[in-house]
């Protein structure tokens, strides 16, 4: 499903990303709430010329998804600027000493939820976008625009369904820049060239209900869950790569859902999550995690193992031009070079790796998912800047004779 476009009049000028990124805000996009961003963004691309669609995607049992895909320029390269509308919940309103969702201004720092994740960087990047076409109407190549509303959601009916609907329409991208809060404390800190994956697992061991006076007629499964998550843990799954940090296993939850202290209970059952680098593919770990739990059950525990399905596969953007080339804005806009890294969690990028290049820069994150979660008015307007400055650098050195 495609939807229908209209133009009407900004309010603001869409070149100035304080601006935008306080309409944005403004906008209460929960997910899987559209929320008016997307509507929004869609008048703000479509009045700068740009080619504008409003996919909506379905799945069985899941919510309807609306999702944007922009483009301006009918020639090769294609830069894709790929980034999210939706937002977590505002969970205690009354705890935000600022309207969650008024955007507004105090003391250089902009209040709301989204600010920094996604709305600010989106925003950024839009209002660069829009200036570089400004000043470059002639400029050769294209740039796209890849906006889901479901990267805080179940993420299934939006990004990876988006490249999908693009590719079957002839789209094809060269790079892709990713606009996540990726700097940990200033503009020049961080940029991602790749992320671990992750594999979550279930881990039940079954034992013998019975009175704790009478251990003889009972199976205490809990001895045997610390026996097995022991091995899990007793030796490093590896020693990391050249551009990832080792692989960590943590345990999340272990539960025997027992409120008697004098009975042995029945079952015990823990959760942990793998986030893994590139030694390892879901399937590979699966069968290491499988191993070490056969190994130290013996004929002493039994136990049952379950995997969560996962599309979070450890990947990498080898550094080369393109990453030099964003590294290189920062540096010109920071003074400082930003370091090269895989950690934190997942995103969207996970997708867009099997379509182009990918590469993760945005503003800081401190406060991402937090209550008053804001931006710093200055990181906005660097953002801008460094954005500008890498599609200038872009096209030149694409169209080089």
């Amino acid at each position: 499903m495609d939807q229908q476009l209209d133009t009407p009049l900004l309010a603001f000028d869409p070149t100035d990303p304080v601006a935008l990124t306080q309409a944005l805000v403004r906008c209460p996009s929960v997910t899987p709430a559209e929320g008016g961003a997307l509507a929004l963004l869609a008048t703000v691309l479509a009045s700068a010329g740009y080619s504008v669609h409003r996919p909506v995607f379905s799945a069985d049992g899941m919510p309807d998804i609306e999702n944007l895909y922009a483009r301006i320029g009918t020639e090769g390269p294609v830069l894709v600027i790929a980034g999210h509308s939706d937002v977590v919940p505002v969970g205690d309103a009354e705890a935000w000493t600022r309207d969650p969702f008024g955007g507004v201004i105090v003391d250089g720092v902009l209040y709301g939820r989204g600010a920094c994740d996604m709305k600010g960087g989106l925003a950024a990047m839009i209002s660069a976008a829009l200036r570089f076409r400004r000043d470059n109407p002639q400029a050769p190549g294209s740039i796209a625009f890849l906006i889901t509303g479901d990267e805080e959601g179940p993420a299934i009916n939006g990004t990876i369904k988006l490249l999908a609907w693009a590719q079957s329409r002839g789209e094809r991208f060269d790079h892709c820049l990713l606009g996540e809060p990726t700097n940990p404390a200033s503009m020049s800190d961080m940029i991602k060239i790749g992320r671990r994956g992750s594999l979550t697992g279930k881990l039940t061991v079954n034992g013998k209900q019975g009175h704790v006076g009478y251990p003889h007629l009972a199976d205490n499964p809990i001895r045997g869950m610390v026996r097995l998550l022991a091995a899990l843990d007793a030796t490093p799954l590896d020693g990391g790569t050249t551009h990832f940090d080792p692989s960590n296993l943590e345990v999340t939850t272990l539960d025997v859902g027992n409120p008697s202290s004098n009975v042995v209970p029945a079952q015990a059952k823990a959760v942990f999550n793998i986030r893994f680098n590139d030694s390892w593919t879901p399937e590979t770990l699966a069968a290491e995690i499988e191993r070490r739990l056969r190994e130290a059950a013996g004929n002493l525990v039994r136990y049952e193992l379950a995997f969560q399905p996962t599309n979070a596969v450890a990947f990498l953007t080898e550094p080369g031009p393109f990453v030099t080339m964003v590294a290189d804005a920062v540096e010109a806009e920071t003074g400082k070079r930003p370091a090269l890294s895989t950690t934190g969690g997942t995103s969207d990028a996970r997708f867009i790796k099997n379509y182009c290049p990918v590469v993760e820069y945005g503003v800081v994150g401190q406060t991402m998912h937090q209550i008053d979660e804001r931006v710093a008015v200055a990181d906005l307007t660097a953002l801008e800047r460094i954005t500008h400055r890498l599609l200038d650098s872009y096209f030149a050195l694409q169209h080089k004779p």
